[in-house]
């Protein structure tokens, strides 16, 4: 089965879709990313979606189901990377995705994150290993 990958970063797990999204590899997506945050921990999750040229109304609904469920488990989202195009049909099929944060690129959304986390008042942990 296709997955996508899910990397730790320190306390963050960075997400980055390569592939063109499917209906089934988003809800797997959904699966690992939420069971991904439990085991470590994590307190951010960017998605970089930069290689998406386009969406649909589920692919964007699932966007917005992962940034609410991450933060239910106590990690902020940051989407980064979106075309405009995609931009444009997201507003277009009513898809405002509230609550979702967005960045232009991975850097601003890793400073997103990091800003957060300051205002929460947690450490910094600049320990990077990448898991699969």
């Amino acid at each position: 089965m296709e997955r996508i990958p899910i990397l730790r970063m320190g306390s963050f797990l960075l997400v980055t879709i390569q592939v063109d999204m499917h209906d089934r590899l988003a809800m797997t997506l959904q699966d690992d990313l939420t069971t991904k945050i439990v085991q470590t921990g994590a307190s951010g999750v960017l998605i970089d979606i930069s290689a998406l040229d386009i969406v649909d109304s589920f692919i964007g609904r699932m966007l917005g189901n992962i940034s609410a469920m991450s933060r239910v488990l106590d990690a902020e989202t940051v989407v980064v990377g979106m075309q405009p195009a995609v931009a444009i049909t997201l507003v277009e099929l009513g898809l405002s995705l509230p609550g979702v944060r967005t960045a232009l690129n991975v850097e601003k959304g890793m400073a997103i994150l990091r800003a957060t986390r300051t205002l929460l008042g947690e450490e910094e942990d600049d320990d990077v290993s990448p898991e699969e």
